[in-house]
């Protein structure tokens, strides 16, 4: 299936107008904000947290680009719960963002993305040390925003996420599914090439 749209990708690529080939294509982003949980994590009552995100992006049409790169999400539990104050989410994030101007050329633009996470789960204690590490799995994303242009190749991007990523936790010797799911508020920062 994956091979069959990386293919179906590479072929759309050669195929683009050569015109459309002199644009800048690529986006370097930055981001970064709170995150608010939905709901507990595995019976833990998660405090609102924040997080970064960093991805490069290569656009194929006009207003669509893959987007792949790397995020990281951290937070705080009860202080009563000596045992795993901190819950950190790791990894991958990936998918498609559509950006379309809201009016003519230069002014603001709705964006919105859609994708998977490949992304594991941490639980940390008063020290910093790993006690849990759920392992990767896949999870998903979905967000909107509206990029407002600074200069020529600069865009300031604020915007809201919602993820979610079901993984297998192990507390007090008992292994259960548990969600982690919240919404982001976030502000991006985005560099063309």
């Amino acid at each position: 299936m994956f091979r069959t749209v990386w293919a179906a990708l590479v072929i759309a690529l050669f195929l683009l107008p050569t015109t459309m080939l002199a644009q800048r294509r690529i986006d370097i982003g930055l981001q970064g904000g709170v995150a608010v949980p939905t709901q507990d994590v595995g019976g833990v009552d998660l405090k609102t947290g924040f997080g970064f995100e960093g991805t490069v992006s290569y656009r194929f049409l006009p207003h669509l680009a893959i987007y792949g790169g790397w995020d990281w999400h951290r937070f705080t539990t009860d202080e009563a719960l000596a045992t795993v104050p901190d819950i950190e989410e790791t990894g991958y994030a990936f998918g498609l963002r559509f950006e379309h101007p809201i009016g003519a050329v230069g002014a603001p633009a709705v964006v919105l993305r859609a994708g998977g996470v490949y992304n594991h789960i941490e639980m940390e204690n008063e020290t910093g040390a790993i006690v849990e590490d759920t392992g990767h799995g896949l999870g998903w994303d979905a967000g909107a925003g509206v990029a407002f242009g600074v200069g020529d190749r600069w865009r300031a991007v604020p915007g809201v996420r919602f993820r979610s990523l079901t993984r297998d936790m192990t507390m007090g010797g008992i292994t259960a599914s548990s969600d982690l799911t919240y919404v982001a508020f976030e502000l991006g920062v985005f560099f063309s090439i």
